[in-house]
C-alpha cells in the first residue's frame, strides 16, 4: 500500500474526522476537527466523502513525503506550502509526486491547517474512527519518523480544484443562542456580554478557549445552586470569576458552570482558529434564526464542492513553464 511518512511535525499533531457521535452518555465527547469546515473542504476538494480523516496541525511546520504519488488537499489555517520548492496555494488541492517532500510553515493566520490524501489515510478504526481524543485517551500524538498507510488514489486523474477565500481565520462575530441558564443573567448582564469586545487567551487547547476582557465580571444569580448537567460544544460557560470559556471539541461532557448560551455550529470553527489575541465579539440570536442558518454537514459538503474551482497555475510559479506548447498553429510572416 501506499505509505505516508513525517520527517518532521509539530506538537500535539494528530489525525481528525469529523468525530464520534452517539458516546456522549458514556463520558466521551465527539472530538474530531477542531475547524470542522476544513475537513468538508478537504473533502470537497478531493472527491471524497464525509468520513474522510485529515492530518491536524496545531500552528506547527511540518515536513512528510509520500511513496507513490497522491493527491493533496490543503486547507484550515492558511500555511506557507511547497513541494520540494515548487510553491503550492493553500485552499486548494495539488498533486504530490512520489519523492517529494511536502513542507508547511505557519503564517501566525489561524491555528490549525489541515492535510488530506486522495487516497485517505488507512490507520486502523477505534470505535469507527481514526481521530485521536486526547481528553479520552484515544489515538496518540504523531510524532516525526511515523510511517501511515494511504490508500490508492483512484481520481488521481481530476484536475485540481481550489477553494475561495474564508475569513474565519481572524475572530470576529460569534452567534449564540440562550439556553437553560441564560435567565440567571439579568437583562443588563446580557447587555453588557453583547456589547463587550473579548480577545482570546492563550490559554486555550481542544477542550476549551478562554476569553478576556477589561470590566466587570459576567456573575449570574444563585450560581451556588446549579446541577451538573450535560455539556454540548460551543457552550458558553462562566467560571467563577465571570470569564467565559466557550468549549470545543474534546470538551467535558458534565459541568456545574453557568452557561450563558451556547454558539451556533457555524461560527465554531472562528473561534477554534481565532489567534491569541484576535477580537472576539458575541450576537444573539433567536432559536428560530438558528434553525434556519442550519445546514446538515452532507449538504454543507455538496455547496462547499460546488462553490469550488478549477486551480489555474500562476506562470511566475512552475517552474516547468518552459516545457509548455504556449503558442499552436504556424504564421508566414506575410502581409496580406
Amino acid at each position: 500500500m501506499p505509505e505516508l511518512t513525517l520527517h518532521q511535525i509539530g506538537p500535539n499533531a494528530s489525525l481528525q474526522d469529523l468525530g464520534r457521535e452517539g458516546y456522549l452518555r458514556f463520558g466521551l465527547s465527539r472530538g474530531g476537527a477542531m475547524d470542522r469546515v476544513a475537513i468538508l473542504e478537504a473533502a470537497a476538494l478531493l472527491g471524497q466523502r464525509l468520513d474522510l480523516t485529515a492530518i491536524e496541525l496545531p500552528s506547527a511546520s511540518v515536513k512528510l513525503g509520500v511513496s507513490v504519488a497522491q493527491r493533496v488537499a490543503l486547507t484550515g489555517a492558511p500555511m506557507l506550502a511547497d513541494a520540494d520548492g515548487r510553491a503550492l496555494q493553500w485552499g486548494a488541492s495539488h498533486k504530490l509526486e512520489a519523492g517529494e517532500v511536502l513542507s508547511l510553515r505557519p503564517t501566525g493566520r489561524g491555528l490549525y491547517g489541515y492535510i488530506a490524501f486522495g487516497g485517505g489515510i488507512e490507520t486502523d478504526l477505534t470505535l469507527g474512527h481514526r481521530s485521536a481524543h486526547f481528553t479520552g485517551g484515544l489515538g496518540r500524538a504523531l510524532q516525526a519518523g511515523d510511517v501511515l498507510l494511504l490508500g490508492d488514489d483512484t481520481k488521481a486523474g481530476e484536475p485540481p480544484r481550489r477553494l475561495k477565500p474564508d475569513a474565519r481565520f481572524d475572530g470576529g462575530r460569534l452567534r449564540f443562542v440562550t439556553g437553560p441558564q441564560t435567565g440567571l443573567y439579568s437583562a443588563d448582564m446580557l447587555a453588557a456580554f453583547e456589547a463587550t469586545r473579548f480577545t482570546k487567551s492563550g490559554h486555550a487547547n481542544r477542550q476549551a478557549a478562554k476569553l478576556e476582557h477589561e470590566g466587570a465580571p459576567f456573575a449570574a444569580e444563585g450560581q451556588l445552586g446549579i446541577v451538573s448537567e450535560v455539556i454540548v460544544p460551543g457552550d458558553i460557560q462562566m467560571t467563577g470569576e465571570g470569564e467565559p470559556f466557550v468549549l470545543l471539541a474534546e470538551h467535558q461532557t458534565m459541568g456545574g458552570y453557568p452557561r450563558i448560551g451556547a454558539v451556533i455550529p457555524q461560527d465554531m470553527p472562528r473561534i477554534a482558529q481565532a489567534s491569541a489575541g484576535a477580537e472576539l465579539w458575541f450576537e444573539r440570536i433567536s432559536l428560530e434564526e438558528a434553525d434556519a442558518l442550519y445546514l446538515p454537514e452532507k449538504e454543507l459538503l455538496r455547496r462547499i464542492r460546488d462553490a469550488s474551482e478549477p486551480l489555474v497555475r500562476d506562470p511566475r510559479e512552475m517552474s516547468d513553464l518552459l516545457s509548455y506548447q504556449l503558442i499552436s498553429g504556424m504564421i508566414t510572416g506575410q502581409e496580406d
